[in-house]
């Protein structure tokens, strides 16, 4: 029998494992019983490895197979700093309580299987027992060390792993307290028993600069040095372009081109080419950096990126997804240099509409690296000194900022969302600690360059689309019916209303509704809840549209220097546009597609929490030195155990309700806490003054009290 027949009876073999007179059986009598030849019990071997992957079977540690447990149920363990945690299954909206007793040997970030042991009960959750690990999230751990005289133990800085890791001597590296380490763990201990593991680096003494980011940065695997085989491809690869890489490529290095960036980008990936053809119709051209021309399919170079997923900026650095010699060299395009691109050139009119385009593979040389600061300060500032600087490409950034406009207008209209939130700007001395926060606002010149991107990679995606070709999409669900019921009931309590339609709501809704509240002392808080309320983009192998900007087709075209599903599509894209995208590349591009779309999104969300959480520890180690201090700050959130205040550098931390001078209750609905003596209200959006109390770099807290209960 062979593979695909098996795959075929699934249910033969679950009913056959199922039979109490051959139930548990290991392959061997398996195949014996079943008359399996000695050379396809691989194949039977393959289909009952897919069929624990399901957790439609198990396997004991003798090696039996036996049927799963229908009653157990697949999911995520969260650990809790007191010992217990939750698990999250997905398809189930509450997450079950599991007792420290009842969490066997897993750790936080663990999958498991668990059995419920009891139903939910009024606030209690149901409550489970972790009867499987069935995937370890933790293989090594970083934390401080402290020793003992015979043995020592890591104190974790992941405050959701609740038990400290034992370190026999022989196995310390020598470390001594206070230094942070990174350890492998060895012994996943039990209820009653701690991990066991081995100190196999030393980062540095917890106080040592850098330590602190470091830390981060091995904690969610970030991979700092580039393979020995990917430098040695990068060394191979010419510093400028070669006489033999113009053919065959649309030479457009006569227009006048710029790119806009920060000041500190050193990896440029876009450049913009504009001009008004007729009183209501403009060219507009989009310049990307052919990256995919250097960065060639399975070459080291390529497998490293796509391991990478994307580019991280941290705070003090930047991990890379190619090497510098790419991404700030022949990648970037830089000025005054010939550079080989990937164009969108497209043809729009004066409502935004994209009237006609055309995808080549171009030669550009750029005029100007302008930054978003200069540009802004000729379009908003009217600097009278910038723009003489600038002054032959003033009425190019004119034009970009009337046809931004136009798409600008044309995207309202249709219901995109724009949140507007400040990002944080926070600036570090020359030993990487944090002597400044402050909030970094979007510009007229970064609102123009994201208009632009936005235009491009939308009509890449339709157009592709249409071709039916095996493709990556951006792609944005509508948001969960349960989140947006509660969204409104929330809304009400302060006059505002979203339209539904058969219990699903449009994007215009929302964006009617930021327009409500711009202005307001709530429009930050009802704009977080929002964005909560939305689900995650992702990358896709199928178009199912992307709700936030309220469009059908969107894909990611325009940074391959630092994302690689941009990387992966202009692969795609130029094989289309050689005529080399055949049935068999078809075919192949089928079949690996849906994994890069897995495995890139997955990246994305990794990059996503590190990034937070350095800006956290630095907003903390910022905020450890203006401890006594006094300032006024909006409540952001509201919880059952306190309340949320961010300060206007964007700074957080909490009023604990036992800090308090009153008993308060909380009222979900209204998110707001009643106090039941004073009757004193504190509402999501409103200012108070605040006492900072404490900082806590381990914790990543930081402690308010009310400026009132101080003075």
């Amino acid at each position: 029998m062979h593979k695909e027949i098996y795959e075929a009876r699934k249910s033969i073999i679950l009913d056959f494992i199922s039979d109490p007179h051959y139930h548990p059986m290991k392959l061997k009598e398996m195949c014996s019983i079943l008359g399996v030849p000695r050379n396809e019990r691989e194949d039977l071997k393959l289909v009952l490895d897919q069929l624990i992957s399901e957790h439609q079977i198990d396997i004991d540690t003798k090696g039996r197979y036996k049927k799963s447990d229908p009653e157990l149920l697949s999911g995520t363990f969260i650990g809790n700093t007191k010992g217990f945690g939750f698990v999250q299954v997905e398809g189930i909206d509450t997450d079950f309580y599991v007792s420290g007793e009842n969490a066997m040997d897993a750790l936080h970030g663990d999958q498991v299987l668990i059995k419920k042991i009891s139903e939910a009960k009024g606030n209690h959750r149901s409550e489970a027992v972790v009867v499987k690990v069935v995937e370890r999230a933790n293989e090594y751990v970083i934390g401080i060390f402290e020793k003992s005289k015979n043995y020592g133990f890591v104190v974790p800085d992941n405050q959701k792993i609740a038990k400290d890791i034992f370190i026999q001597k022989n196995h310390t590296m020598g470390a001594v307290n206070g230094h942070k380490v990174v350890v492998k763990v060895t012994d996943y201990g039990n209820a009653r028993r701690n991990p066991e593991g081995k100190v196999v680096e030393i980062l540095g003494h917890v106080n040592d600069p850098g330590v602190d980011i470091l830390s981060i940065v091995r904690a969610y695997h970030l991979p700092e040095q580039f393979p020995e085989e990917v430098m040695e491809q990068v060394a191979r690869i010419p510093e400028e372009v070669q006489p033999e890489e113009y053919a065959g490529r649309k030479d457009i290095r006569s227009w006048q081109t710029v790119t806009i960036d920060g000041e500190e980008a050193k990896d440029l990936d876009d450049a913009i080419t504009i001009v008004k053809t007729s009183e209501d119709r403009y060219l507009l051209g989009v310049h990307i950096a052919d990256v995919s021309h250097y960065v060639t399919e399975n070459s080291p170079l390529d497998k490293e990126a796509l391991k990478r997923g994307t580019s991280v900026y941290l705070t003090d650095r930047v991990i890379p997804m190619l090497p510098h010699k790419l991404s700030n060299g022949i990648c970037s395009l830089n000025t005054g240099v010939d550079r080989l691109a990937l164009s969108c050139i497209m043809e729009m009119d004066d409502k935004g509409n994209i009237l006609s385009h055309e995808i080549a593979e171009t030669v550009i040389n750029v005029d100007r690296r302008m930054t978003y600061t200069a540009v802004k300060q000729i379009l908003e500032d009217k600097d009278p000194d910038v723009i003489e600087s600038y002054k032959d490409f003033v009425p190019m950034f004119e034009l970009m900022a009337e046809a931004a406009s136009k798409l600008r207008e044309k995207r309202k209209n249709r219901g995109g969302i724009d949140f507007d939130f400040p990002e944080s700007k926070i600036i570090l001395d020359k030993r990487g600690r944090a002597v400044d926060v402050k909030p970094y606002d979007r510009n007229s010149a970064t609102k123009i360059i994201e208009d632009f991107m936005l235009a491009a990679n939308e009509t890449i995606a339709e157009d592709f689309f249409w071709q039916e070709i095996p493709f990556l999409y951006r792609t944005h669900e509508t948001p969960d019916a349960d989140r947006i019921h509660k969204l409104t009931v929330f809304l009400k309590n302060f006059g505002y209303y979203l339209k539904l339609k058969s219990g699903e709501v449009h994007p215009k809704e929302f964006q009617k509704l930021l327009g409500k509240i711009e202005g307001t002392p709530e429009e930050a808080m009802i704009s977080r809840l929002v964005l909560r309320s939305m689900m995650r983009a992702k990358y896709t192998t199928d178009n199912s549209g992307h709700f936030g900007l309220a469009v059908k087709y969107y894909t990611h075209f325009t940074s391959p220097i630092r994302r690689y599903p941009d990387l992966q599509i202009h692969r795609i894209i130029k094989e289309n546009l050689s005529g080399r995208l055949n049935e068999g590349r078809m075919e192949h591009y089928k079949k690996i597609l849906p994994a890069v779309a897995t495995a890139t999104s997955q990246c994305e969300r990794r990059a996503d929490e590190a990034e937070r959480e350095v800006d956290k520890l630095k907003k903390v180690e910022y905020m450890s030195q203006h401890i006594g201090e006094i300032h006024e700050g909006v409540i952001s959130g509201i919880t059952n155990w306190g309340m949320y205040v961010e300060l206007p550098n964007t700074c957080e931390g909490m009023i604990r309700l036992q800090d308090l001078d009153d008993f308060y209750i909380f009222d979900e609905n209204k998110y707001e806490l009643v106090g039941e003596m004073t009757k004193q209200i504190f509402r999501l959006g409103q200012k108070i003054r605040i006492y900072i109390a404490d900082a806590d770099k381990v914790t990543r807290t930081v402690d308010f009290l009310l400026a009132d209960d101080v003075e």
